[in-house]
């Protein structure tokens, strides 16, 4: 197996990457990773037990600039380079759903402090855990990720996560700060710091000139948006049949399907999203998750259909409050869209949000929450 530099690399020479600097910096990080990584010996070796102390972890990377800049990419690269058998990738909210069913289930034991046993059993699960967009939004995940961090990390795990944010502006202006500072604290003492902020937005770029809002339904909309799909997931369109689905956690032990998924873009039919039976905390998780949603099939909206229309509302609310990039296809243009009817003058401020969601400046955008 090449090594995460072999593969960046190969990758450039075949003109699939473009020759960037501040990206080939950050793979030298992550080869430092990868190194450190693979000279420990494996647990199931039984050197441990020979040695008089357990091996030195490989010491982890925070690597964080804007959208865009390819930290996932690096990160799939980086993850599928380590030949290591006990490694883990997740998305971080997904992470953090994990960590309190874990906790939960911890304190209906009454076996005392529930963090410890959590440690314990994620460090025997991975010796590597890799996080995608590492953001803090509340003040439960804030209280804990000191403890459950800096045991993971003595325990022997190496944390590798990406972050639109730098450390110090985690949880800025959170509910009882405070809280969190040990954690920050934390990653600037036992992570390596890399900062990945160049001057292109690849996300962006590949975007390209492809138009947000197509009209009307039909075919030709379809093909479209699925080509504005690959161009920014760099899946090839040839093997379109196998383009991955997922099962998103939206709390309450419910999953979503998502019928198309690939970083972190997500694909849904305007059916399986607003004429189902869905809420806020199943729009808000989609928010949290993907940077950007790709609709098809959004009807003209009116009292007939009045609950669904009421779901769209709601998604778009979500989907504007993280900054997520939406593209679709209609059979009207927003300020059509719900064109007369009870229902109407509230339906006012999602067609402003949808025509600020084609705005260049709001495609410019982080994802996150304002």
């Amino acid at each position: 197996m090449l090594s995460v530099i072999a593969r960046y690399e190969s990758l450039v020479v075949a003109g699939e990457l473009k020759a960037d600097a501040d990206q080939a910096s950050a793979v030298a990080a992550l080869a430092k990773v990868q190194s450190e990584l693979e000279a420990v010996p494996p647990r199931s070796s039984g050197i441990w037990g020979l040695l008089r102390r357990k091996p030195d972890p490989a010491r982890g990377l925070y690597l964080w600039g804007g959208v865009g800049r390819g930290k996932s990419m690096l990160m799939d690269l980086f993850f599928d380079s380590v030949q290591i058998q006990l490694k883990r990738r997740a998305h971080f909210h997904e992470f953090m759903i994990d960590i309190h069913a874990r906790l939960k289930a911890e304190r209906v034991k009454e076996k005392g402090d529930p963090i410890p046993p959590i440690v314990a059993a994620l460090a025997d699960e991975a010796q590597l855990l890799c996080f995608d967009e590492m953001v803090v939004n509340n003040m439960a995940d804030a209280a804990i990720m000191s403890r459950l961090f800096s045991g993971l990390i003595a325990a022997g795990v190496t944390v590798v996560t990406t972050s639109n944010r730098r450390p110090d502006d985690l949880y800025k202006d959170g509910l009882n700060r405070q809280l969190f500072l040990p954690f920050i604290a934390l990653v600037k003492e036992s992570l390596d710091i890399m900062a990945l902020d160049g001057p292109t937005d690849y996300r962006r770029d590949r975007l390209g000139g492809a138009k947000t809002w197509l009209i009307p339904n039909g075919a030709d909309a379809t093909a479209a948006l699925s080509e504005t799909f690959f161009k920014m997931t760099d899946y090839p369109p040839e093997d379109r049949a196998h383009v991955p689905t997922l099962e998103l956690d939206v709390g309450g032990g419910r999953m979503l399907q998502v019928p198309k998924a690939l970083k972190g873009v997500a694909v849904f039919s305007f059916k399986r999203l607003c004429a189902e039976a869905r809420g806020a905390a199943d729009y808000l998780a989609i928010a949290r998750r993907f940077h950007t949603v790709i609709m098809v099939g959004i009807p003209v909206l009116g009292p007939h259909n009045r609950n669904e229309a009421a779901r769209f509302v709601t998604l778009i609310d979500a989907l504007y409050e993280y900054r997520v990039k939406f593209l679709a296809s209609a059979d009207a243009e927003p300020d059509h869209l719900y064109p007369q009817g009870d229902g109407r003058f509230e339906f006012d401020r999602t067609v402003s949000r949808l025509m600020e969601m084609q705005s260049e400046d709001y495609l410019a955008e982080g994802h996150g929450p304002r």
